[in-house]
């Protein structure tokens, strides 16, 4: 039996005569009320006669909020201006499991999932009418505003100046934004405080990553600092829910859907300075992980030397890019820092009169000048497909987000031979690691001597803090720089302490450590040759390379990190030493004469052959 329409039972029932109800239908096109709350504000129906019209429209019984006894702390479950957006007011608890919840719109089934999902309860709906439930939320919750809505604590840290900024076009994200806003203005709903103050926090302590990992008794959030994971807040269970929907509705993404990973982003903005936030979500056994990435503008825009590219490599690189053709590679982890010295070197040459295009998976960051485009594999929008197109847009220089399987690379490295600067990034050890990595995806060794102009390898070093102290250097300190390979350790040795600038980590940012692999006659040859890695890195070193953790023992000697910092984040090559007969001092094999007392150690050459001997046995890898 088809479902009578709320004008047909109230003319049928006496209430309103055929000539107001059109009157009334026609007022309403084209604008956003429904026909009862018309009818009610023209005074063409009473209270009473549309509720019981409405409860038989809708099979809802109805409420009157104006009357309704309500329960201050069911109110504490469902966040002020959530209430608000979905003109739901909260009245009682119906047993354990259930919530009996005013709605101007109790067919709403997004609404209800989201109010399920925030209150963690099952909804009960009510029919109310917009305007009693908007007055109603006003005085239930203006009454209880000076009261704590949860016994949780947000942890120092600001959100003021805190701006979320949506980067949805959608009408339905923007207006969920600006509910978000006005909760922050108030700072009344846990869920909207705990997010603000850990996106603030994570601003301030200039943290790359915010997770938010719901365990078996509570939710703990950390931040990845100076690319280490420190734990930053435990909130209890009930409100992990709260927050990851207040998120995915900042993201744009659905609310409703828990079972599979979402991906999204929103922009915010502290004190004019605007981040770019991308959030990827994760069902676990425990709930919804969600991690945040922040991303800053003006990342790209640093120079060379801000990125600590010493000045021997940063020249070769400005040469190598303003050349006509060629390729070069970046290599290193995830997180060292690949994707920063891209943009950085596209910042360099993209004030050139050149067309510049950039095949990202996603695009971190929006440069003007260049032209962006964004992998989607759902649409067949491949590196591969992208690199197709990309050649008849007439490039001169193409940016490959990275090189993940031989398809992309055969391309790349065609492109790269017929007058194209391409620049792109893989994951490997070190710079001739990357050889063999291209070899393994199948590209000719006379096609990769040919196409590449330069390999660039690199990590991350966190720097000691302003707090940090001088010792003098111990023997044992002395001996293990020795066996590093620095040849004449320093006489002082830095020690981190910790204050309350570094979190009493006793490092404070990063810098970045490389080493450049230029792809001369000589090194071209090797690689045609089909010579090992061992020897080209040898063939490399002796043509003056130096290695990354020859850079690291520099910034070692300098003060700028310790030791151990460099031991954790570069593989150290094992260098032997002999102990000086005359003083004691421990010294490396290249030494004929003693830089201490001046003790002849048996000569150079003795030297080379021991370490030539040590080679042939396999002790000393290089």
């Amino acid at each position: 039996m088809k479902r009578k329409r709320l004008g047909e039972i109230l003319r049928e029932r006496g209430h309103i005569s055929h000539a107001d109800l059109a009157k009334a239908i026609e007022e309403q096109e084209g604008k956003l009320v429904h026909l009862g709350e018309l009818l009610l504000d023209r005074g063409l129906v009473s209270r009473p006669d549309l509720a019981a019209a409405l409860t038989e429209v809708t099979r809802v019984p109805c409420v009157d909020c104006e009357t309704a006894l309500v329960d201050p702390e069911v109110l504490k479950l469902l966040p002020h201006a959530m209430a608000k957006r979905w003109c739901a007011l909260p009245i009682q608890k119906e047993g354990r499991a259930k919530l009996i919840v005013a709605m101007a719109e109790p067919q709403n089934l997004q609404a209800i999932d989201e109010l399920r999902f925030l209150t963690g309860l099952g909804i009960v709906p009510r029919l109310g009418f917009r305007n009693e439930i908007l007055a109603a939320i006003e005085k239930w919750y203006g009454a209880g505003e000076e009261e704590p809505a949860e016994e949780v604590v947000a942890p120092e840290g600001h959100d003021s100046g805190l701006e979320l900024i949506s980067s949805s076009a959608m009408q339905r994200n923007t207006e969920a934004v600006q509910q978000v806003r006005e909760e922050l203005r108030h700072l009344n709903a846990p869920a909207v405080r705990l997010v603000a103050t850990a996106i603030s926090s994570a601003i301030t302590k200039q943290a790359s990553d915010i997770h938010i990992e719901p365990q078996a008794s509570d939710t703990v959030i950390r931040m990845r600092i100076d690319g280490m994971l420190r734990d930053y807040q435990r909130i209890p269970r009930s409100l992990q829910n709260s927050v990851v929907s207040r998120i995915k509705i900042l993201a744009d993404m659905d609310i409703a859907e828990r079972r599979t990973p979402q991906d999204g982003r929103f922009l915010v903005k502290v004190s004019g300075k605007k981040l770019d936030l991308r959030v990827s979500t994760l069902p676990t056994q425990h709930g919804e992980k969600v991690v945040m990435r922040l991303l800053e503008s003006d990342a790209p825009l640093r120079s060379f030397a801000a990125l600590g590219i010493p000045p021997e490599i940063s020249d070769w690189l400005q040469q190598i890019l303003t050349g006509p053709q060629g390729m070069v590679l970046v290599t290193g982890p995830t997180g060292s820092g690949k994707s920063t010295t891209l943009y950085s070197s596209m910042n360099v040459i993209r004030t050139l009169p050149l067309n510049i295009v950039t095949v990202e998976d996603p695009v971190e960051y929006a440069i003007p000048g260049l032209n962006q485009v964004q992998v989607n594999t759902k649409a067949g929008l491949t590196f591969g497909n992208c690199l197709r197109s990309i050649l008849r847009q007439d490039p001169n220089v193409i940016l490959v987000g990275e090189i993940r399987d031989a398809e992309t690379a055969e391309i790349a490295m065609k492109v790269a031979q017929t007058g194209h600067l391409v620049l792109s990034t893989l994951h490997t050890n070190d710079s001739v690691s990357a050889i063999a990595r291209l070899v393994d995806l199948g590209m000719p060794r006379f096609q990769i001597a040919a196409s590449l102009s330069c390999i660039i390898a690199q990590r991350l070093l966190r720097r000691l803090c302003v707090c940090s102290e001088k010792i003098p250097a111990s023997p044992e300190y002395r001996v293990e720089l020795a066996h590093a390979g620095l040849q004449t350790p320093p006489e002082v040795q830095h020690i981190p302490t910790g204050c309350e600038i570094c979190d009493m980590t006793g490092y404070k940012g990063r810098i970045g450590i490389y080493e450049m692999l230029v792809f001369s006659d000589a090194i071209r040859s090797a690689v045609r040759s089909g010579s090992r890695n061992e020897d080209i890195r040898a063939l490399a070193h002796h043509s003056g390379m130096k290695l990354m953790y020859e850079y690291a023992l520099e910034h070692v000697r300098q003060g700028v990190t310790t030791l151990e910092e460099a031991q954790r984040v570069v593989p150290f090559e094992a260098v032997p030493c002999r102990t000086c007969a005359g003083c004691g001092q421990q010294l490396t094999l290249s030494f004929a004469y003693c830089p201490y007392c001046g003790t002849k150690t048996g000569g150079a050459d003795t030297g080379e052959r021991e370490l030539h001997s040590l080679t042939e046995q396999g002790a000393l890898q290089r």
